[in-house]
């Protein structure tokens, strides 16, 4: 029997769904303070649409979270340099941990209601699971470099949400500033395999 396609209304409140959780956690002051009631009434839909549509607020996060990610992911399996293949493999990882970091600042408050749902590790998830592998794949390219997937680790962790907004609110770092200290950090991170004693 064929899967049937989920009912017009259905991806309507879905989509109605995504973009109130996405407002909510854009305006809000601190993530958690979003619960899935809020997120209803912002949506003018009933809480048991979302528990049938999400199962939980932690559902929720990661769909919203996926949903805003995936023109960055077609960007990077498919897309043209310096994010897409082809790009040489030093300037591709410096395209990608760019992209990472402003995703997490133009999505502040969902990469940090993501990374803070408390039910399981932000290190568990698919898209820091797809993160990890393609910069590993990338990091891999280059000559001279080991430890490939523990780079690819230590690098995402200088672009974790918690560290972006500390950074941002607790040391006033600007757009620009924390871009050029991230680029800074990985070309030093890239270069230790040259360097002498």
């Amino acid at each position: 029997m064929p899967e049937r396609k989920p009912r017009a209304d259905a991806l309507r409140n879905r989509e109605a769904v995504l973009a109130a959780a996405d407002r909510l956690f854009a305006e809000c002051a601190r993530p958690e303070d979003v619960t899935m009631a809020d997120i209803a009434a912002a949506a003018g839909v009933g809480k048991g649409t979302l528990f049938r549509g999400f199962a939980d607020r932690t559902g929720l996060i990661l769909a919203l979270c996926e949903a805003r990610l995936e023109p960055l992911r077609r960007a990077v399996a498919d897309g043209p340099p310096p994010l897409g293949p082809g790009t040489p493999p030093v300037e591709r990882v410096h395209a990608l941990l760019d992209a990472v970091l402003c995703f997490k600042l133009d999505h502040r408050h969902l990469s940090l209601a993501l990374e803070g749902t408390g039910s399981d590790s932000p290190y568990r998830t698919d898209h820091y699971d797809w993160w990890h592998r393609t910069l590993r794949d990338v990091l891999a390219e280059i000559p001279g470099l080991t430890g490939a997937g523990f780079t690819a680790h230590a690098l995402l962790a200088a672009v974790r949400a918690d560290l972006v907004d500390h950074l941002v609110d607790r040391e006033h770092m600007t757009r620009e500033s924390l871009r050029a200290d991230l680029a800074a950090h990985v070309t030093r991170v890239l270069r230790e395999p040259d360097a002498g004693p």
